[in-house]
């Protein structure tokens, strides 16, 4: 099986863990990983790694983000989003008090660099324990604030009063480790009425966008791969010499005329030999692809 990416628009419903299940199958092998989940309630791009193009999933996972969402407002949930009970439930009364400029304010108040303490019910571990896993077991989780960046949280089109909630659709651009869910939750908290998450669709995750994702694919169909060289057309690229590819492969580093910053990708005759990075006037290989 040839290395590559895969851009999948995973259907809600699916773990990421389920669409990897499906993607071992298809590619028949079992060297397959993802660059970073998406709840079963979500839908949107997922980007996989297939055979050595697993190694470049480390580069992409950190990448930031954007997220359509829908935040309902009038409720807070165990697990900040519609998959669960409600906590508590804002009175219609209280509910209708709440204006268009306040849910303003308060978004701003969630942009830029904030402090976010994640949901919950997440995949952060806790003493060794999953914080979902210890949710679901009944045990009281309190997970750490942490920083993130939320570069845009944008309101698209009008707010909508429904059933005693306030609905309303959101655009995020967000840097890696940013709970939408806990954007919620902290949106409702600020306006006194609660608030979670009834639909998140990811769009994009750095360079790569859900216009190029296809479809999950059925057992027995092929594969849409991109190369791990147009892959790395995500990155800043460096055309190496015949030289530099047998240096790079025996850990040599090189010069850095053009003092390259950031993940290079460096390549050769349409092929990614190696990902780089800067140290001091040279650059050093963080990985190396022998295939």
């Amino acid at each position: 099986m040839p290395a590559g990416l895969v851009l999948l628009d995973k259907p809600e419903g699916w773990t990421s863990h389920d669409v990897v299940a499906r993607i071992r199958k298809v590619a028949n092998t079992r060297r397959v990983g993802h660059a970073g989940t998406l709840d079963p309630m979500a839908t949107g791009l997922l980007v996989l790694g297939v055979e050595s193009a697993t190694k470049l999933l480390t580069f992409i996972v950190g990448a930031d983000k954007t997220y359509g969402a829908t935040i309902r407002l009038g409720a807070s949930t165990i697990t900040d989003d519609r998959e669960s009970d409600f906590l508590e439930r804002a009175t219609p009364e209280a509910v209708s008090k709440v204006t268009l400029p306040e849910i303003v304010s308060a978004i701003g108040e969630l942009t830029g660099e904030i402090e976010q303490v994640p949901s919950s019910v997440s995949a952060i571990k806790v003493n060794g324990v999953r914080s979902y896993a210890a949710v679901r077991n009944g045990d009281e989780v309190k997970l750490k604030a942490r920083q993130v960046t939320v570069s845009k949280f944008d309101l698209v089109g009008e707010i909508r009063h429904v059933d005693g909630f306030i609905d309303l659709d959101v655009v995020i651009d967000c840097s890696s480790g940013t709970y939408i869910r806990a954007l919620a939750r902290d949106l409702g908290s600020k306006l006194g009425i609660g608030g979670h998450l009834t639909a998140l669709r990811r769009t994009r995750v750095g360079g790569y966008s859900i216009e190029q994702a296809a479809p999950l694919p059925e057992v027995g169909t092929a594969l849409n791969l991109i190369s791990s060289y147009e892959a790395s057309k995500a990155f800043p690229t460096m055309e190496l010499s015949e030289q530099d590819v047998i240096d790079i492969r025996h850990g040599k580093r090189l010069k850095n005329p053009n003092a390259l910053q950031g993940e290079i990708a460096a390549v050769r005759d349409g092929s990614l030999i190696a990902m780089l990075t800067p140290l001091g006037k040279q650059l050093k290989s963080l990985v190396v692809f022998n295939d």
